[in-house]
């Protein structure tokens, strides 16, 4: 959650071997724009979205960037929207952006690095979800939800597909025609926008992809984060597990897990396989940054389990992958120059100012209280975002396809928490080849939530879907990298459609991804993880006009 989400930078450039060939631009004429850029200046009326174009200026071509008409407006009431259309480039393609916590600030949307004129052929959109954060890192700042629920189901539902509606609407008029095919891309929440799309607006995309997505948006910000906060949190309100001691424990636990795939090479790739106990650097005398006081290896097996009630019993389905303990510093350990950590911020205001019903107590990181009770209390206004239905037949008879990626060193939302979700999908659809004809899963080792990784730090599916959509090819495998700060490409590995896993063939460098082959999961896959929100992958949530 801490950035909002961008298709990788030049991933294009560096794909080789069992990466995928670039994307061709649409083989009929390009729409040009049919009025003039400051004509879009005005009302507009789209079906269940009133909006106002308050201004539509011509921007010129940069090196990232084509010749663009800047459109920005809002939906009434309150979300705003900024849309780039190319003057002289546009392919026929949109590309929608989710955004990330709770959103509250309207960025520029990015051209991707695709098309037959790289970055320079789609029309992209961004939105701020209808609200304004108001502290440094706005995309923490809750407080707007506190008394306003219109404000909240933009939020929890409404934003993403108002201004996909609007967004159509205003490229008609600019082009002539609607866009040939429409994308949706996100991370995080914008993850979770991408399948509450696919669930309930399944007509208003061709093609989503959801990457690390916070599908359980309710249980995630209330419960797992409050969780994570309060296991490295002292009772003199320090952190536990300092940022000093994260390089000892990460190197413990690529000592104990990085063999287990059968070739070491400084990443897990399935944390799963590997029961990694913090215990095997517990100081032995005094404290040294190389070793864990017996409370900090408490603190760092409450993070590896996740929460439960006292009981026992699951309240998430998941805890911090073994892997991801470089990423902890800033989000679960306070950076001053953050003003704190980013998982104390956002779920304290997600507590105090959006978990719960307007007029019924709220809660804090302080006190609330790790029970089945208080996470049904959550659960009422959990369940208008929440994107956990795992009916998506009217998204697969409208031809839609769905990417959904996640790194598994992500340090902000659990991965296995995709997987448990994914498999509940494929036994409703009756098995998992029905499911991999419209929706598939990539498991990224190594990479963190959003942006960067410690062995692999850059993937982009986006070229891959367009050939999905539009050719009709399924993406068997995509290339992912690991580029230094030089900017030099250090290592290559292909990511299968779970759950094919990437096996090295005994041959050439590790590092580059021509010397992996597909090889079958290591064990039969059992993904349905048993927790308190396992009743709502059956409620279909609330759809906006």
């Amino acid at each position: 959650m801490p950035a909002v989400f961008a298709v990788a930078v030049a991933a294009l450039a560096t794909i080789v071997g069992l990466g995928v060939p670039p994307v061709a631009a649409p083989t009929t004429s390009s729409p040009r724009p049919v009025r003039p850029c400051a004509e879009l200046a005005g009302d507009l009326r789209a079906p269940g979205a009133a909006a106002h174009v308050t201004s539509a200026t011509v921007t010129a071509a940069t090196g990232d960037a084509p010749e663009y008409c800047d459109v920005r407006g809002y939906v009434e009431g309150t979300i705003q929207f900024r849309l780039q259309l190319p003057t002289k480039t546009y392919g026929g393609r949109y590309l929608q952006y989710g955004c990330s916590g709770f959103c509250g600030e309207l960025t520029a949307p990015v051209f991707p690095e695709c098309g037959g004129i790289p970055g320079r052929d789609v029309a992209v959109a961004t939105t701020d979800d209808g609200h304004v954060g108001h502290t440094t890192f706005r995309w923490v700042d809750g407080r707007w939800a506190a008394d306003d629920q219109a404000a909240r189901d933009n939020w929890s539902f409404r934003a993403p597909h108002a201004v996909s509606v609007v967004a159509k609407r205003v490229i008609a008029r600019y082009y002539g025609a609607p866009p040939r095919t429409s994308y949706f891309s996100g991370c995080s929440n914008g993850g979770r926008e991408a399948m509450l799309l696919a669930q309930r607006y399944p007509h208003d995309f061709d093609g989503l992809i959801a990457r690390g997505p916070a599908h359980a948006v309710g249980a995630l910000l209330g419960v797992y984060e409050t969780w994570v906060a309060r296991s490295n949190t002292g009772p003199d309100g320090a952190p536990i597990i300092t940022a000093q001691k994260l390089p000892a424990l990460h190197d413990a636990a690529l000592a104990a897990c990085d063999s287990g795939d059968g070739l070491v090479d400084g990443q897990i790739d399935d944390p799963r396989a590997c029961r990694f106990d913090p215990s095997t650097i517990a100081c032995q005398g005094a404290e040294l940054p190389g070793c864990l006081t017996p409370t900090q290896v408490e603190a760092a097996r409450r993070l590896y389990t996740g929460p439960t009630d006292a009981a026992g019993r699951r309240l998430y389905p998941g805890g911090q992958p073994v892997g991801s303990e470089l990423a902890w510093d800033g989000w679960i350990i306070p950076k001053p120059s953050y003003g704190g950590a980013f998982n104390i911020m956002l779920a304290d205001n997600y507590l105090r100012y959006a978990g719960y019903p307007i007029g019924t107590p709220h809660s804090s990181i302080e006190d609330f209280d790790f029970s089945v009770e208080e996470f049904d209390r959550l659960t009422a206004e959990a369940v208008k975002g929440n994107a956990m239905n795992t009916d998506l037949s009217e998204f697969r008879r409208a031809g839609g396809k769905l990417i959904m990626w996640h790194g598994w060193s992500d340090q902000v939302i659990p991965p296995v928490g995709t997987l448990d979700y994914y498999q509940r999908l494929w036994q409703r659809d009756g098995g998992l080849h029905a499911t991999q004809q419209y929706a598939r899963v990539f498991m990224v080792p190594g990479a963190y939530h959003c942006l960067g990784g410690d062995r692999l730090n850059e993937f982009d599916p986006f070229p891959a879907l367009i050939r999905w959509v539009e050719k009709g090819a399924a993406p068997q495998s995509i290339t992912a990298q690991f580029r230094d700060q030089a900017g030099a490409v250090q290592r290559t590995r292909p990511v299968f459609a779970y759950p094919t896993r990437a096996r090295y063939d005994g041959t050439g460098s590790i590092d580059d991804a021509r010397n992996f082959v597909p090889a079958p999961p290591a064990r039969p896959l059992a993904d349905v993880i048993s927790w308190a929100g396992d009743n709502q992958h059956h409620v279909p949530g609330p759809v906006a006009p």
